[in-house]
C-alpha cells in the first residue's frame, strides 16, 4: 500500500482528484476546477487550490448530480482504485424534482441550436440564430 496520510497532508485539489479516482486524469480534474464544476468548502476553486484532511469538496458531474466528498487523507503518489476509497467520505445529494426540473431549464435555457455545416452560416441559420437569441436576451 501505498504512502497515505503525511503528517502536514496539504496537496493541490486537482492532484487530489486524480489520486483518488474521482477523475480519469489531472488534465480533466484541472478542467472541472476551471469550468466551475468543483467547490472546496462551498467556494468555486482553482485548480491550485490546497486540500487537506477534513475539507469538504463537491462536485458536479455531467448528469446533473452532486456529489460531496470529504477528505479523510492525502496521499503523495497514485494509489489503487480500492485504496483510493480510503481517501475520501462520500455523500450524495438528493434533489427534489422541481430543483432538478430548474435544473434543466436552465441547462436548455443556454442551448444554442448547433450548425450542421462547418464555416459561414447560411441566410437561413443567421435568422434562426438571430431569433434564439432574441427570445433568450431579449434584444
Amino acid at each position: 500500500m501505498a504512502h497515505i496520510g503525511d503528517e502536514n497532508g496539504v496537496q493541490r485539489i486537482d492532484k487530489w482528484l486524480n489520486i483518488a479516482c474521482l477523475f480519469k486524469t489531472r488534465a480533466q480534474a484541472a478542467k472541472a476546477c476551471d469550468s466551475r464544476r468543483v467547490k472546496v468548502n462551498g467556494e468555486t476553486t482553482k485548480p491550485s487550490k490546497t486540500v487537506k484532511r477534513g475539507d469538504r469538496i463537491t462536485v458536479k458531474k455531467r448528469n446533473g448530480k452532486f456529489l460531496n466528498y470529504t477528505v479523510l487523507a492525502v496521499s503523495e503518489q497514485n494509489v489503487s482504485s480500492k485504496d483510493a476509497r480510503t481517501l475520501y467520505d462520500e455523500e450524495k445529494i438528493e434533489l427534489s424534482e422541481e430543483a432538478k426540473e430548474l435544473a434543466r431549464l436552465h441547462e436548455q435555457s443556454f442551448k444554442i441550436k448547433r450548425r450542421k455545416n462547418k464555416g459561414r452560416p447560411t441566410k437561413k441559420e443567421r435568422r434562426e440564430m438571430e431569433k434564439a437569441k432574441k427570445q433568450i436576451f431579449g434584444m
